[in-house]
């Protein structure tokens, strides 16, 4: 029986020679790895930690397997390879023009997923007569060999477009097989967060860095030495992508927010010297993407106070007035969200993003049959949106009305898989993506 203060211990061993973080809730889960990993070894849950303390790096690796979570698919969060190939790829190729090389790294692999994908959207986008190198990286020994076998299910390729699956995957006994041609364009490394490499982060090295759903599992002193690596090999003018669930505030050093395609991402800021005949964001963008990525750190006052300071022609903007909206909802003044979803529907009484929001208002005034009225506008006329869907199944759960609930609230886990990011940041009451699906299973299995 594994003592408390084991498990404990173990957290702390996790935390110092992996940066991994674990709430209280993973306990039993730890217990149980704790348990079978001095039984490989024959010792006691003390003796194993007592070893583990030591430079035991084979054992941490495999430690680094049992307690780590490898979920991923390719394409996952297609709007950001969206970005990837309209955006930053266009952008790297003209900046690298006098080299014709680029340099892509994945950190937290896994099982080589996204690394692949970027060597997909590369191949499409630049010219095979390029030198494009991709490194993915993870600590997980067990998730390289799969990434580097290049071997994977059907399921991984849920969100794969026709086209690239033609192109760049065979048949396989268990599923498919990355053509090796693409393979041979991706190598994969063991490498541990907590340390710093200098030659895997020489200064100025990669064009783009994708580190996505990895920042949440550590801890902030290791995300901290994290990011300051990253942003140290990122090249001037270079990308970094993070999963949705990560932010690194309004003013990260030397990175400038983007926003486009409905994502964040973060770009290296060059020197005012290199940066002088560069195309500047017209003014009303660089404000919305500010008041978003406030909305998105719920400073909801400063993000009204940037959207006060666009331009009377720009704040008048569909979107723009929509997260106004938004924002004041958030900020409890539903009449005056009320007044601007108003506001937009009289120029297009179409808008499924104005009804939603003005059902929510509702709901906040406590008219929930008005609320639903709105709702259901919204879903009818945009049957891919996810919010509406999950609003009426919330009151309708609360109503008592569980046949519906379960049919809005499953439809609504659905369409939150592809729901567009800033839609999640409007409507997400706080919530990220992921949250929100849980919340829909949790409120669906809730007793009677």
């Amino acid at each position: 029986m594994e003592r408390d203060e084991d498990v404990a211990r173990l957290r702390e061993l996790l935390s110092v020679r992996l940066g991994l973080t674990f709430d209280d809730k993973r306990d039993p889960q730890l217990a149980a790895t704790l348990r079978a990993r001095a039984g490989q070894h024959g010792l006691s849950g003390r003796g194993y930690l007592d070893r583990l303390g030591t430079a035991w790096n084979n054992e941490l690796a495999a430690l680094a397997e049992a307690v780590t979570v490898n979920e991923t698919y390719f394409f996952r969060n297609i709007e950001q390879f969206n970005v990837l190939a309209e955006v930053v790829l266009p952008a790297r190729v003209r900046a690298r023009a006098t080299q014709r090389c680029l340099r892509l790294l994945s950190v937290g692999c896994s099982t080589g997923e996204e690394a692949y994908t970027l060597a997909m959207v590369a191949a499409q986008r630049v010219e095979p007569s390029w030198d494009v190198s991709i490194v993915g990286l993870d600590v997980n020994r067990a998730a390289l060999r799969v990434a580097a076998a290049g071997r994977y299910s059907q399921w991984s390729l849920r969100e794969t477009p026709d086209a690239v699956q033609q192109r760049w995957f065979r048949a396989a006994a268990d599923g498919v097989e990355i053509d090796e041609r693409l393979r041979g364009r991706v190598r994969f490394l063991e490498y541990n967060a907590v340390n710093d490499d200098p030659v895997l982060f020489a200064p100025d090295t990669y064009d783009v860095v994708f580190c996505r759903n990895l920042l949440m599992y550590l801890t902030p002193r290791t995300v901290a030495a994290a990011v300051a690596r990253i942003t140290r090999a990122l090249a001037p003018g270079g990308y970094l992508f993070l999963g949705h669930t990560d932010t690194l505030g309004s003013k990260p050093p030397a990175l400038a927010v983007q926003h486009t395609h409905n994502t964040f991402y973060y770009q290296k800021v060059v020197q005012q010297a290199q940066n002088a005949h560069r195309v500047r964001p017209a003014p009303q963008e660089d404000g919305k993407a500010k008041a978003l990525h406030l909305v998105q750190q719920e400073r909801f006052g400063e993000a009204l106070a940037a959207l006060d300071a666009i331009d009377t022609a720009a704040a008048d903007r569909p979107d723009v007035l929509l997260l106004r909206g938004a924002v004041l909802a958030h900020l409890g003044h539903t009449g005056r969200a009320a007044a601007v979803c108003h506001r937009l529907l009289d120029r297009d009484a179409l808008n499924p993003d104005a009804h939603h929001l003005l059902g929510e208002c509702r709901e906040g005034d406590g008219d929930t049959d008005g609320a639903l009225e709105h709702h259901r506008m919204a879903a009818h006329l945009d049957a891919e949106f996810a919010m509406p869907r999950l609003r009426m199944g919330l009151l309708a759960r609360r109503g008592g009305d569980r046949a519906t609930a379960e049919r809005e609230l499953g439809r609504a886990a659905a369409l939150l898989r592809h729901e567009k990011e800033e839609r999640v940041l409007l409507f997400g009451g706080g919530f990220g993506r992921g949250a929100l699906i849980a919340l829909c299973h949790a409120e669906t299995a809730a007793p009677r």
